[in-house]
């Protein structure tokens, strides 16, 4: 059975891609698996361009299949921020909560509280990128967290298809209609090719 890399050092992001990726022919193995790794600096302006950034420079590291996503919760009352930059959008070192409080406290005086969340996989071998895919679901930041499960963002986002936050939901039905889930369930069809081949 093939290895395939899930390029995350984030433990909670890890084990929502595990459950996500079950029953494919492949063995997962997380970064902290490698003692050797460069550290891949997320500098692109975009989702896609980070997740294809992190896909290739650690399947060229590992010399195996990489998988790498990369996410962002896109606001539009400010312009699509935080975006690209929502991991580290309080400051480089912070919390969830701190990155939760400061889009709660900008959206303060705004009644326009859609978003959306975006997902970007990107599926790399050594040779080069082999496939992209997108999953995306539209909501609105709540005034309040809800919930308390997840993370990230998830007590605030609330989907719009279902009237909850994601923390309100269970992994289960998290894992049903995320953007994450979106994704994965795009790409996965290509992941069963590539691991049933000789």
């Amino acid at each position: 059975m093939q290895n395939l890399v899930i390029a995350t050092h984030n433990p909670d992001k890890l084990k929502e891609m595990q459950i996500l990726l079950a029953y494919l022919p492949f063995q997962l193995v997380g970064m902290g698996d490698f003692a050797h790794l460069p550290p891949v600096e997320e500098d692109q302006p975009t989702i896609l361009g980070n997740a294809a950034k992190k896909a290739l420079q650690i399947a060229q590291a590992t010399r195996m299949l990489c998988l790498a996503d990369d996410t962002g919760l896109f606001i539009d009352c400010l312009s699509g921020l935080p975006g690209v930059h929502s991991a580290r959008w309080a400051g480089e070192h912070c919390s969830y909560l701190d990155n939760r409080l400061k889009a709660l406290e900008m959206l303060q005086n705004c009644d326009r509280r859609s978003a959306s969340f975006r997902t970007v996989i990107a599926l790399a071998s050594p040779q080069g990128i082999i496939a992209f895919k997108e999953g995306r679901v539209d909501g609105e930041i709540t005034r309040q967290e809800l919930g308390t499960n997840g993370f990230g963002y998830d007590s605030i986002f609330l989907v719009n298809a279902t009237g909850k936050t994601f923390a309100q939901m269970s992994d289960e039905d998290k894992n049903q209609l995320s953007h994450r889930a979106l994704a994965i369930a795009a790409i996965r069809p290509i992941l069963f090719k590539l691991g049933n081949m000789e």
